[in-house]
């Protein structure tokens, strides 16, 4: 009676790509041994598939192998009775990846034999001699990975670079057996202009911005497969790992600490402390400060503000051009990403809108004389000028000298509610707050946000003419594009001339039929504070003037 025939498929694998390119190399010999093995077997029904599962230059610590996981594909369509390897670490390094291997090979009903240590998954004992097998195996990995650590640590303390890809400004050394780098005198000029870029402006945002501008790109680099990487505009990260890299005073890193490199530095040491402690000082600087130091000065309204959805403003600031500009932001845009209902106000705009808003309204209490909460006629008077004093005196020293009278603040889109603390006003005019009239400490007041570009101008309380110069500069190219295409002059030279698209010249000329009552209030400064020229030049403007009305909230 002839024994059941086993399937046996051979698994071969190298942690390196070694050798692989010899005509006989680990892999066939691997497979030459095993092969052997079945041959010696085939008295038991032993059989060897012709398919190969070899994984060259792949770690035996994951199980994410081509051929492996073809190999356990065709397992579990039981096309395979046993796995034959050279040896067991060939199949895993890892014993919680054999115990997920075991598993799988005996819901297939399928054995597991090594070639040169004599024993198979098919009894317990077999199984407890490779579970013991794998320990060791496994304990030999993170020995050799130890002992590469503590190479790769001893071989930065020499200077030496190893490997990966060589930062911008660097290329490895031609020589393949010197672990050095060589500069890239084309990219070490981009380094160069990045270090300055960041001491002129003294913020990440405006280099990325400026870098974006001249152009600047990250280092591209072709790897040996034929994939490439870099040569995209640089986020704001990569500024400042760059800008923190050591690497380019001359130094190496290992983890925490810096060795003497063997390459020359990019960067000289007076420019490189210089950007370091404008960075460090940065940084300070978004953590913030405790209540009363220099973060309140700069932010007087801070934890005063909150918007329709009881979120709090939050001052930031960002610098463009060298300027630094401050802004209150929702909350909610800080730290949960965007949302189209949060704020951003310049807080230039937004401390002068409140100031005026505080100002107007202690003036028309002290003008009605209603300060004080009964009528004391032998008070009026002198109540009166305290109050138009103490707003004077805020008018004169802004928000700073303001935000001590204010308890809190409340936005919404079309009004603006100031809360003033009864006891910190009736101290600056020398009265008891209980005699004060609960409505002076109670403002609310019409409130507008005007986008002009990029900016935000704020119109809180009564407009007073407040002429947007973008747009009556709008105007005025209307008119004169229009004459100069009536005359006769192509759209393609004017558009030349002047240094503007076609597209967007067509759309100015297009203010030119706006009701003349609408361009006499823009010319004025009295025109809806919604409108500006983007909005303009985006829409369409009716020809019908009482339409511009009606579409403009204006009247002619």
């Amino acid at each position: 009676m002839s024994s059941p025939k086993i399937r046996c498929a051979i698994y071969t694998r190298k942690s390196t790509e070694e050798g692989l390119d010899q005509d006989f190399n680990s892999l066939d010999a691997q497979h030459e041994a095993c092969a052997a093995y079945i041959a010696s077997q085939k008295h038991e029904g032993w059989k060897m598939l012709p398919a190969r599962y070899d994984d060259g230059g792949i770690s035996g610590g994951t199980l994410e192998r081509p051929a492996l996981q073809q190999l356990m594909a065709d397992i579990d369509a039981g096309r395979i009775d046993m796995v034959v390897v050279y040896k067991i670490d060939r199949l895993t390094r890892s014993l919680a990846d054999f115990a997920k291997l075991v598993e799988r090979l005996e819901k297939a009903d399928c054995s597991f034999v090594s070639v040169t240590q004599a024993f198979n998954t098919s009894s317990s004992m077999g199984r407890l001699t490779l579970n013991v097998l794998l320990s060791f195996a496994q304990f030999e990995r993170e020995v050799t990975a130890e002992r590469i650590r503590d190479k790769i640590a001893a071989s930065k303390k020499k200077g030496l670079w190893m490997g990966g890809i060589p930062p911008l400004g660097y290329d490895p050394h031609p020589d393949k057996t010197r672990r050095e780098l060589v500069v890239n005198e084309n990219e070490a000029e981009v380094v160069r202009q990045i270090f300055q870029l960041y001491e002129t402006h003294r913020c990440l945002n405006a280099v990325v911005r400026t870098a974006e501008e001249l152009g600047i790109r990250s280092k591209h680099h072709v790897f040996a497969t034929g994939r490439t990487q870099g040569g995209t505009p640089f986020s704001r990260g990569q500024i400042y790992h760059l800008l923190t890299n050591p690497v380019y005073l001359g130094l190496i890193r290992h983890k925490d600490q810096t060795f003497d490199g063997q390459h020359p530095a990019i960067i000289d040491q007076p420019l490189w402390d210089s950007v370091q402690r404008h960075l460090k000082s940065a940084s300070a600087r978004r953590r913030g400060a405790p209540a009363g130091q220099s973060s309140n000065s700069d932010a007087p309204l801070k934890g005063k503000v909150r918007d329709e959805t009881g979120d709090v403003l939050t001052p930031t600031h960002t610098t463009r051009h060298g300027k630094r500009q401050r802004y209150y932001v929702s909350n909610r845009l800080i730290s949960g990403g965007t949302d189209p209902t949060g704020w951003r106000l310049p807080a230039k705009g937004f401390e002068t809108a409140v100031v005026k808003a505080i100002t107007d309204h202690l003036r028309e209490h002290a003008k009605r004389h209603t300060v004080l909460d009964n009528c004391d006629v032998s008070k009026l008077d002198a109540t009166a000028t305290a109050v138009f004093g103490l707003a004077d005196t805020l008018e004169a020293d802004g928000c700073k000298r303001t935000a001590p009278l204010i308890r809190a603040i409340a936005l919404d889109p079309d009004t603006l509610s100031i809360d003033l603390d009864p006891h910190a006003v009736a101290d600056a005019i020398d009265l008891q707050a209980s005699s004060l009239n609960a409505a002076l400490c109670e403002i609310s007041t019409p409130f507008t946000c005007k986008r002009r570009g990029v900016e935000t101008r704020i119109v809180a309380g009564d407009r007073c003419p407040d002429p947007d110069q973008t747009l009556i500069r709008g105007l005025r190219n209307a008119h004169d594009w229009a004459e100069a295409l009536k005359s006769g002059e192509p759209l393609k030279h004017l558009a030349q001339r002047v240094g503007h698209s076609e597209r967007y010249i067509r759309r100015v000329t297009s203010l030119i039929s706006l009701s003349p009552g609408l361009q006499t209030a823009i010319l004025e400064g009295t025109q809806p504070a919604h409108l500006n020229l983007e909005t303009l030049v985006r829409g369409n403007i009716p020809l019908n003037w009482a339409h511009q009305d009606h579409l403009f909230g204006t009247h002619s």
